[in-house]
């Protein structure tokens, strides 16, 4: 499901989805700079490290 169909969805919860995983995925991000760790997620299909240092590149951005 992509934005513009959540955004049309008729369920609240799956409407707020799109905003709570957002939420979790900064959340993620901040504990990863804070601890100096990396996080992985996927990109393109393929599953990608992140490390700390590049996490405060991009936030810096």
């Amino acid at each position: 499901m992509n934005a513009n169909e959540l955004a049309q969805a008729k369920n609240p919860d799956l409407i707020a989805s799109l905003v709570a995983i957002k939420r979790a995925a900064s959340l993620a991000r901040q504990t990863a700079i804070a601890t100096n760790t990396g996080i992985v997620v996927v990109k393109n299909g393929k599953l990608c490290r992140i490390s700390a240092a590049e996490l405060k590149i991009q936030d810096a951005q």
